[in-house]
């Protein structure tokens, strides 16, 4: 797979998930590093706060944040980490590994969390295997 090929894969990806998800605000793939590889919708440099999640800096702190959840998880002997989840007075956050990426989900309020949290750790699935990792 070319890497034009799976960039493309990667954005369709992201974009399937807002498509058949309803109170998905914006999607992000960042890899261990803390670099982003997908979003969605794509950032805008003049508007920030179109996808939040697309800047640099919320690629490093997801990154970071699994980093720190995995290593907890590990000293605390409870297993591989399946995902993340942060709940806001706006909103959730969830972050599921994808091999040597991680897919990080903002989710409105008043979404179905289920139904998010069904179709995110399918989607990571999936993104695993477009990165073959």
């Amino acid at each position: 797979m070319t890497r034009q090929y799976r960039s493309e894969a990667l954005e369709e990806k992201l974009k399937t998930l807002h498509t058949v998800v309803d109170g998905v605000k914006a999607t992000v793939i960042v890899n261990v590093d803390g670099l982003l590889v997908a979003s969605y919708p794509a950032g805008d440099g003049d508007n920030p706060h179109q996808n939040p999640t697309s800047s640099p800096q919320v690629a490093a702190m997801a990154a970071t944040l699994i980093g720190l959840a995995e290593r907890t998880l590990k000293r605390l002997a409870q297993g591989e980490l399946e995902r993340l989840l942060m709940q806001g007075q706006d909103g959730v956050m969830v972050v599921y590994p994808a091999g040597r990426a991680s897919l990080a989900v903002l989710v409105e309020k008043d979404a179905s969390i289920a139904h998010v949290l069904f179709a995110a750790r399918k989607a990571a699935a999936e993104i695993m295997e477009i990165l073959g990792t």
